[in-house]
């Protein structure tokens, strides 16, 4: 018999099938799309899916290269209070950004804190896989993001340091080949393509 999918998940600490992996990268690499691609692919396999999307679109306080520590805080922790709902309710989570991400922005701005520093080590460790998402062009006005090719470079840059000072595992997704970063992370996470069942429908197909 076909295992569920489900049960290819990851065991959290009170023993539940759970996953929750994050896009990171700097402002306008197209994070949100492939978050979007990715939850219809776990989504065919019967998994439920849910999204973090980017908090610091609903900050009410300053951001992108005006932003303060203050506005910072409160992403950082809008994201983190997100994360722990979502993870309670959905087997799947897929994150617009890692905790690390929104802490380059702060860092970037007013430079690295001791109590944040071990908050963000800390966090981090609960994501099971992260996936670096590479600069291929300049921002792209929407209302909100910044569209500073200079910005957008050093938030990358910040990005790269932080994970080498935090000692983070992440998967680079390949710049020269977006049509399959889906398929990439699908791979690394060791989830099949489609669902089981259409396999097992084939072979019977093949069979009869």
């Amino acid at each position: 018999m076909t295992s569920s999918v489900s049960e290819l998940l990851p065991l959290d600490g009170f023993g539940r099938r759970r996953l929750k992996l994050a896009f990171v990268g700097t402002h306008g690499v197209g994070k949100t799309t492939l978050c979007y691609d990715l939850a219809a692919q776990l989504k065919r396999l019967d998994l439920g899916v849910d999204l973090v999307k980017e908090v610091a679109r609903r900050c009410p306080l300053p951001i992108n290269e005006e932003t303060t520590l203050d506005a910072q805080a409160w992403i950082l922790h809008t994201q983190i209070a997100e994360e722990l709902e979502a993870s309670a309710r959905y087997e799947a989570v897929i994150c617009d950004r890692s905790v690390l991400d929104n802490y380059a922005y702060l860092v970037h701005r007013v430079g690295r804190r001791v109590d944040l520093d071990a908050l963000v080590a800390g966090w981090i460790e609960g994501y099971n896989r992260l996936f670096k998402v590479p600069v291929l062009d300049a921002p792209s006005f929407d209302g909100m993001r910044a569209v500073s090719r200079a910005f957008q470079l050093e938030i990358d840059e910040t990005i790269d340091r932080l994970l080498v000072e935090f000692d983070v595992k992440v998967t680079r997704l390949d710049p020269n080949a977006r049509e399959g970063w889906v398929g990439t992370v699908m791979d690394s996470l060791g989830l099949p393509k489609h669902p089981p069942q259409i396999d097992l429908f084939a072979g019977q197909q093949q069979i009869g």
